[in-house]
């Protein structure tokens, strides 16, 4: 299928699709075809620089100043290593989610094959506006258009069965302006900012809009993130017995969407510690970030700026993918971190150093 850019979306159309790919995100899920980051992130967090990948700047010093006073054992900031949990988003922090969310890419890519299997799908309402990739056709399906598609990509299947979509996908798919895989297109910096925490008795997890199946099968082997320390959206799904084998068959129906005020009602539900580190990119995360800052102690709060359209994106207000207005106002008087990508990042892709 040809892939054209969203463009640019009228406003109402854009919160009509945002809304529905949320709740399309909310119902999916994969194991992985995965690219090595694991070994490069054990090998940055054991070399004499942590942050390879980060340029000498306010933003580098500042997250090591951080680290190293929160790790200071008898310093007045010191954190136990218990309560040092770190969340990230995962869109847009820490890989790349232009043109459009990576996953909604799965979602078009499978109802293909549906429509080749089928060809009378591709001559019917939703379907045939979602297989010609126009971001204007996609925007005037509505909500109830985009779950129609959601009911007939996703649900009646296993959570196993649709791992194994997700995976073959994984495996072939590449994104349209790199020819990579997607797992290709992961943020070295952010790569090492994990392996750095980590190296420093942090906690990492995923805490993301995306479908929390779509993302617990590769976050391991991609960013050293087990799937148990992931949180995302989800949907419904029920235990069902065939003989003596049990599976869990997905619902069409939207269990809980980890995005904006979600997400810190995610991070109490199924992390239940308050985070002293988070990183975000859009206005998605900003409760996130507030629900993670807005507290006693020490606390770091970290916002990626796509600035780089040469090597990656440029984008922020205006943008209907990772939207990043309010929050970029909020982060000066919060004294989060705003990572400018083109100034503060040497490299971008691990794809780069080779």
């Amino acid at each position: 299928m040809r892939r054209s850019s969203p463009g640019a979306l009228r406003p109402a159309r854009r919160h009509v699709i945002a809304v529905a790919l949320l709740s399309w995100i909310a119902l999916a899920g994969l194991p992985g075809c995965i690219v090595p980051a694991a070994n490069a992130q054990a090998v940055a967090a054991q070399a004499a620089d942590p942050l390879p990948s980060w340029n000498e700047g306010a933003a580098k010093q500042s997250i090591r100043a951080f680290v190293e006073k929160v790790t200071q054992e008898g310093g007045g900031d010191f954190v136990p290593v218990a309560e040092r949990i770190a969340v990230f988003d995962n869109d847009g922090t820490l890989w790349s989610e232009q043109p459009v969310y990576f996953q909604f890419m799965f979602a078009l890519d499978r109802l293909k094959q549906l429509a080749a299997a089928n060809p009378a799908l591709a001559a019917q309402g939703p379907y045939k506006s979602a297989l010609s990739g126009d971001p204007e056709a996609l925007a005037a399906l509505g909500e109830k258009g985009l779950l129609q598609v959601l009911a007939l990509t996703h649900a009646a299947l296993t959570v196993s069965d649709f791992h194994a979509l997700v995976r073959d996908w994984l495996q072939t798919a590449r994104h349209p302006r790199f020819d990579r895989p997607y797992t290709a297109l992961v943020f070295q910096p952010m790569l090492e900012l994990l392996a750095y925490l980590r190296a420093n008795g942090f906690k990492t997890f995923i805490v993301s809009g995306g479908g929390v199946e779509f993302m617990r099968p590769w976050t391991e082997a991609v960013y050293g993130i087990p799937p148990e320390q992931v949180v995302g959206s989800s949907g419904k799904a029920e235990f069902v017995l065939d003989g003596d084998v049990p599976a869990l068959r997905k619902l069409p129906e939207v269990e809980f969407i980890d995005d904006g005020s979600g997400k810190p009602v995610g991070i109490n539900r199924f992390i239940g510690r308050r985070p002293v580190f988070a990183a975000g990119n859009s206005d998605g995360d900003q409760q996130m970030l507030q629900w993670t800052t807005l507290n006693t102690g020490p606390r770091f709060g970290l916002i990626v700026h796509h600035t780089d359209a040469v090597r990656e994106w440029a984008y922020d207000r205006a943008s209907h993918i990772g939207k990043l207005d309010k929050a970029l106002d909020e982060a000066p008087s919060r004294g989060w971190l705003v990572v400018d990508m083109k100034a503060d990042w040497k490299t971008i892709y691990p794809f780069e150093k080779k």
